[in-house]
């Protein structure tokens, strides 16, 4: 047996050094050993997105006949199964779907998506380009390689669902446009959608339609019973019925007259119904319809609600999402648990997490309607109470991320709850992405109001998720409104700072032409105001606009340019990222002697900032590295992709561990050593593919490549 430098050594058990794959060992081998085993892809987890089913869901069993009747059609035909299910608002959709959702996901293997698309709250109804954003992402594709345009994510859509057994509820449609392009591919799928509208032209899409009526008056009763215990049904029976009978069947009304009588165990069913008919004598000229309903009830709710919590409860509609965290609701009220749990416990709100709180959008409506009592100034100090309330908590997750970069100050309006901080850049990152949502809404809503400055703030503040998790499609939308808030605002710095970032946003896009125009204007901006680092920016990005296109001669000459620059400027980091850049553009056109020294400075500088940027200084090594290799300094090579390898391991950087070990495996190769080569090559192969990177396929052509001259030299 010989080691890897030739030497014989004794056979003993062990095994030392990196190593991928499977290891033999043996005394003695005659022939050759051929080991075949599937590369360990890190494992994407099988999304289960369903929200827990109701626990008081009762009835529907028609509809849950009518349910298993078109899956078992579906399964005899080998075809998807598509459901609408429609109906009023109110009336039980959603509990259905999800009801029978969670007795059959079993038959899905391949998991659950599930989306709120919001096509009747209070806010815009969520984009099918949103929708399929989330769910490639679900579905293990990387946020920075989910397309933008629209026809891109259909047909990574349907690539990423064509083989797989999925259920998707897609709740709340607004139309049969909005839900097309997210029906899974795959014939073994079920595609659940609810919706107030019937969707009929969905019939064309293979979809089965079912009405949703009335909740039976059966149903209706055990679901009283459920919620205030069948000894105080029983001792009043015909009041029941007929709570339930002014209810109208509507599940929603009846869970929220059945909370009122939970809450005051001593009332009797006659009392609630003698309020509701009360109620329904001041309106008897209009029709005793389903809303009206729906109406009555929520109106003896609310005003059975504390003052407190009323007025807690008409400011958290003008949330500007439905779905929101407690840590906000302190923004409102300082000691607001009590009084979620009332509105909780009154169905005014559903709980769906630990510390996680939704509106039914019915509900939402009421509340914001409720709110017209309050005048416009109280209204606007509870709005802009949540949304500086947001811009503080992403601000501290914006300094745990991105701590180096320029900042505007701002001085909140309204008094807003102390915020916590972020242990790490993973949480602060992590809470961002649970955000996101709502911290789009919220700028938007903020422009809408005009407040510009805190428009613009939102926007700005937003930079390390994109910088880190991409969001293209989101990020195009920010920038943009950032650019038209920083305009109202009368702001040059904060125009001309969002439109650099505007203009790399469409230059990754390959929108050429518009991020010219916009880093032209920010330069011009910039200028003007004196700002010399903020021309340097847009320079930058102007350069870096020139690489993408493949203009290397004049991307470096503007590198050049702009590495004088912030030398006079003193601009440390800014210097150390334009090196980087220069001394990786000087690698590709033979220039490596030019490179090493700029590439070393680089590091240096990025290592001595407080805090070291560790991230762009490992990004320096592996260049360096590789510029190392050009010049024959393969031990030098070595070590300076293993000390960015250690580093881009503890930053969590799947690209940048990647690319070590790419140097790591062409200083082996040099040196003749094929099989650590190998080795190091399909480290990188994995973690690229693990991301979905069109790196991969280079990779994979490198090794195949190694593979061939190993069997060569072999022969």
């Amino acid at each position: 047996m010989t080691g890897l430098g030739g030497e014989p050594t004794a056979a003993h058990n062990s095994f030392s050094g990196e190593g991928v794959g499977a290891v033999v060992q043996a005394g003695v081998v005659h022939g050759d050993v051929h080991v075949h085993s599937p590369r360990a892809h890190p494992q994407v987890p099988v999304p289960r997105q369903l929200l827990a089913p109701s626990p008081r869901f009762t009835g529907r069993q028609a509809e849950i006949r009518a349910l298993n009747a078109a899956r078992a059609s579906s399964a005899r035909t080998g075809s998807r199964c598509t459901v609408v299910l429609n109906g009023p608002g109110g009336i039980g959709k959603t509990a259905l779907a999800l009801h029978w959702a969670h007795q059959v996901r079993e038959e899905f293997p391949d998991g659950q998506l599930h989306v709120d698309l919001a096509g009747f709250g209070v806010d815009r109804p969520v984009l099918p380009t949103q929708a399929l954003g989330m769910f490639l992402r679900a579905l293990g594709v990387p946020p920075g390689e989910v397309p933008v345009e629209l026809p891109e994510l259909a047909a990574l859509y349907r690539s990423r669902t064509a083989d797989r057994s999925l259920l998707v509820l897609l709740d709340n449609a607004l139309s049969a446009a909005q839900v097309r392009l997210l029906l899974p591919s795959s014939p073994t799928s079920l595609a659940l959608v609810t919706s107030r509208n019937r969707l009929a032209s969905m019939v064309v899409d293979g979809a089965s339609l079912l009405d949703l009526g009335p909740l039976e008056p059966t149903g209706a009763l055990r679901l009283l019973t459920s919620t205030i215990g069948e000894q105080r049904v029983t001792a009043q029976p015909e009041q029941a019925q007929r709570l339930v009978q002014l209810c109208g069947g509507l599940p929603i009304a009846m869970c929220v007259a059945a909370a009122r009588l939970a809450a005051h165990p001593r009332w009797s069913v006659r009392r609630a119904v003698e309020e509701l008919t009360d109620e329904h004598s001041r309106v008897s000229n209009l029709s005793r319809s389903a809303e009206l309903s729906v109406t009555t009830t929520l109106d003896l709710s609310y005003r059975a609600l504390p003052a407190r919590t009323a007025r807690l409860y008409r400011q958290l509609a003008l949330h500007p999402g439905r779905t929101f965290g407690a840590e906000v609701v302190g923004a409102l009220d300082a000691e607001a648990d009590p009084v979620l749990e009332e509105l909780v416990e009154g169905n005014l709100i559903e709980e769906i997490g630990e510390d996680r709180y939704r509106f039914h959008d019915l509900l939402q409506l009421y509340a914001r309607q409720q709110a017209g009592q309050d005048g416009d100034e109280e209204r606007d100090g509870a709005l802009r109470a949540v949304l500086e309330w947001y811009l503080a908590k992403a601000r501290e997750a914006d300094l745990a991320v991105t701590p180096h970069r320029r900042r505007l100050a701002y001085a909140p309006r309204a008094h807003t709850a102390e915020v916590s901080g972020f242990a790490d850049r993973e949480a602060a990152l992590t809470w961002l992405e649970l955000e996101r949502v709502n911290l789009v809404a919220a700028s938007r809503s903020a422009l809408v109001r005009q407040w510009a400055e805190l428009a613009w703030q939102l926007c700005d503040v937003l930079w390390p998720l994109f910088l880190h998790h991409k969001h293209y499609s989101d990020r195009a939308e920010v920038d943009q409104r950032g650019v038209d808030a920083a305009r109202a605002w009368g702001n040059a710095f904060a125009e001309a700072d969002m439109l650099k970032r505007l203009g790399r946003v469409c230059t990754v896009l390959g929108r050429y032409d518009e991020a010219e125009d916009h880093f032209r204007a920010a330069a011009a901006l910039a200028g003007e105001i004196g700002d010399e680092r903020g021309v340097a920016d847009a320079r930058e990005g102007m350069a870096l606009l020139y690489r993408d296109r493949g203009d290397l001669a004049s991307a470096i000459e503007l590198f050049r340019e702009l590495a004088a620059r912030n030398r006079e400027l003193g601009a440390q980091r800014s210097l150390g990222l334009v090196l980087i850049n220069l001394g990786a553009a000087l690698c590709r056109t033979d220039r490596t002697g030019q490179a090493l020294p700029l590439l070393a400075e680089a590091g240096d500088l990025l290592g001595a900032l407080t805090p070291p940027d560790r991230y762009n200084q490992a990004r320096a090594a592996i260049v360096r590295g590789r510029a190392c290799l050009s010049v024959g300094e393969a031990e030098l090579a070595e070590n300076t992709a293993r000390s960015a390898l250690a580093a881009m391991r503890e930053l969590d950087s799947v690209h940048g561990q990647a690319e070590a070990h790419e140097v790591l495996a062409e200083v082996a190769r040099q040196r003749g050593d094929h099989a650590t080569a190998a080795h190091h090559l399909r480290h990188a192969l994995d973690l690229l593919s693990s991301i979905h990177s069109p790196q991969q396929d280079a990779a994979r052509a490198r090794l195949a490549l190694l593979d061939r001259a190993e069997g060569q030299a072999a022969t």
